[in-house]
């Protein structure tokens, strides 16, 4: 056996290495030391990475880390025909009292109430640009149908009201809540909520500014619960037609990143909650769904709600659509 390790002279050279006792041991322990400094930080990881039994774990963490920074962004999503940002018709961004929490009932001239299971509605807005930070002062713009699938400001019956939608600044901790009631499901379309994101408050009147437009789809086993309540009785038929795989708008990828976490009862009322991703480094696309279908292209709406035939719905009569007052949304537009 030799007489040396490393160069250095082996107190007991009749004895494996690890037997040389506690002062060897330390010399070594030393000049390995010394050898990863000369490498620098790096090479130590790298050394302890390579001798871990859970490298390929901490890959993968790492790995996985670098997507949700790089690929977290909310996809962006259609408007919908009903937006009621300025884009397609009414403008309720142009209207004073359009900032609030409580987007239950109309406001201005307008004076009625959707009524329905209780719903909140927080956002948590992270700007991917600066690392996932959150959002502080963005405007989130925020509209959805009510519990018979009727759109305010666009179907027939409600078009003189303006509930279900306002507007809140995010905290900030990137964060806006909203107090309002479950959406409905009508046909063809996932239940679901709409929302823009606009740099400032200054900005929402100009629908063009928004950096991010997309949608929240709602759980399964609520909507079970919730549908079996007064008012929904449609929707239960609607949602046994369509699952988040076949949506027009969250089938590409099942609603992976835009599926809300849902809490609560139909007593108390249900917390709606997702985190949104926001990367202004990014050119906003919204109005393209993804492909997918929904039982028609674009979905048709319950009796009396909007849309109905063709891609998109057509609006109910007076409704603006996508070429004009009164007209058709652009041709593959699914419905709000």
């Amino acid at each position: 056996m030799s007489s040396t390790f490393q160069g250095r002279r082996l107190p007991n050279p009749d004895e494996e290495v690890f037997d040389q006792g506690l002062g060897f041991d330390l010399g070594t322990l030393m000049g390995r030391r010394n050898v990863l400094r000369a490498f620098g930080v790096g090479a130590v990881a790298l050394g302890l990475a390579a001798c871990s039994d859970s490298s390929s774990s901490t890959s993968s963490a790492s790995t996985s880390s670098t997507a949700t920074t790089s690929s977290g962004e909310i996809p962006d999503e259609t408007a919908g025909p009903y937006p009621g940002d300025g884009s397609n018709g009414p403008d309720v961004l142009e209207q004073s009292g359009i900032v609030r929490s409580d987007i239950r009932s109309s406001f201005g001239d307008a004076s009625g109430t959707a009524e329905g299971v209780p719903m909140s509605l927080e956002l948590t807005i992270k700007d991917l640009a600066n690392g996932g930070a959150a959002f502080a002062g963005v405007a989130v713009y925020v509209w959805h149908c009510d519990r018979a699938g009727l759109y305010s400001m666009y179907s027939e019956g409600v078009t003189e009201e303006n509930y279900l939608r306002g507007v809140q600044i995010a905290d900030d901790a990137g964060k806006v809540s909203f107090t309002s009631i479950f959406p409905a499901c009508y046909t063809g379309r996932w239940p679901h909520i709409h929302f823009e994101v606009y740099p400032t408050e200054a900005d929402i009147t100009d629908s063009t500014k928004a950096i991010a437009t997309s949608q929240v789809a709602l759980p399964k086993d609520v909507c079970d619960v919730v549908y079996k309540e007064t008012g929904y009785e449609a929707s239960v038929t609607n949602l046994a037609q369509v699952t988040l795989d076949n949506d027009n708008v969250f089938g590409d990828d099942s609603g992976a990143s835009q599926l809300g976490t849902a809490t609560g009862d139909v007593s108390s009322g249900y917390a709606v909650s997702l985190s949104v991703g926001v990367d202004t480094r990014t050119t906003p696309t919204a109005g393209a769904a993804p492909a997918g279908g929904g039982g028609e292209p674009g979905g048709t709406p319950p009796s009396g709600a909007p849309g109905g035939g063709g891609p998109g719905g057509t609006p109910p009569s007076g409704a603006p659509g996508g070429g004009g007052p009164g007209g058709t949304p652009p041709s593959g537009a699914p419905p709000a």
